[in-house]
């Protein structure tokens, strides 16, 4: 009678040891995921180096024409100064993209090309982007439209690039170099380069829209894009 007790009395400490126990690592909350970062709107940089040919995919109906290059000290008709004939090469720059990979030699972005320097802070750059990003979809197998995030956000770029899609590749230069190459201070910032790497206009005159964008390339990189 006694062992009975005594094994009931047991008992219950018994369970109580086994059910504090008996919980496996199976049975623990998992722990969260980390947040996963959002997909990049842009294209990778790894074709910057690759001149434009007319059969890339997308191909636009841009044709070639005979570019005539403001003669040195003249001011072009959106009434910025035009570089000299000869243009002048692209400064010894390496930038990351945005997407990562490996970095750019900027100078080594093969033309023709158009690089538009852009904030998300900046409203004529936010104003401006959607053009370019017609532009890269219009001439596409002929120039290549290259973006630069400058002092920005990473969150704030990518939210213009969702927002307003934009889809061209964006190099970062969270610390202005290009324009302190440049000496210029203002942006939007759009550079002109031609298929020799030559920079053949640089534009500060504000927003450009389709009509500029394209009387622009038609001038300075002898390409006919429709506006």
């Amino acid at each position: 009678m006694n062992r009975r007790r005594l094994a009931l009395a047991v008992l219950p400490l018994l369970l109580a040891v086994t059910g504090c126990t008996s919980g496996t690592a199976d049975d623990e909350p998992a722990p969260r995921p980390a947040a996963a970062e959002r997909p990049s709107p842009f294209r990778d940089c790894t074709t910057l180096s690759t001149a434009p040919t007319a059969t890339s995919p997308g191909s636009g109906p841009a044709t070639p024409t005979t570019a005539t290059p403001a003669s040195p000290g003249t001011t072009a008709p959106n009434g910025t100064t035009a570089r000299a004939a000869g243009g002048s090469v692209l400064p010894e720059l390496t930038l990351s993209c945005f997407t990562g990979g490996a970095p750019v030699v900027l100078r080594e972005v093969a033309g023709p090309a158009v690089i538009n320097v852009w904030a998300s802070w900046c409203p004529p750059c936010r104003k401006e982007l959607p053009a370019f990003q017609r532009l890269s979809e219009r001439a596409a197998g002929q120039l290549q439209v290259v973006g630069v995030n400058s002092r920005d956000s990473r969150g704030g770029a990518q939210s213009i690039g969702e927002d307003f899609g934009v889809r061209f590749p964006i190099l970062v230069d969270q610390g202005e170099a290009l324009q302190r190459e440049l000496k210029r201070n203002a942006i939007p910032l759009t550079l002109f380069v031609d298929a020799d790497g030559q920079v053949r206009h640089i534009d500060a005159s504000g927003a450009l829209d389709d009509t500029k964008l394209a009387k622009l390339v038609r001038q300075h990189l002898g390409l006919a894009v429709p506006a």
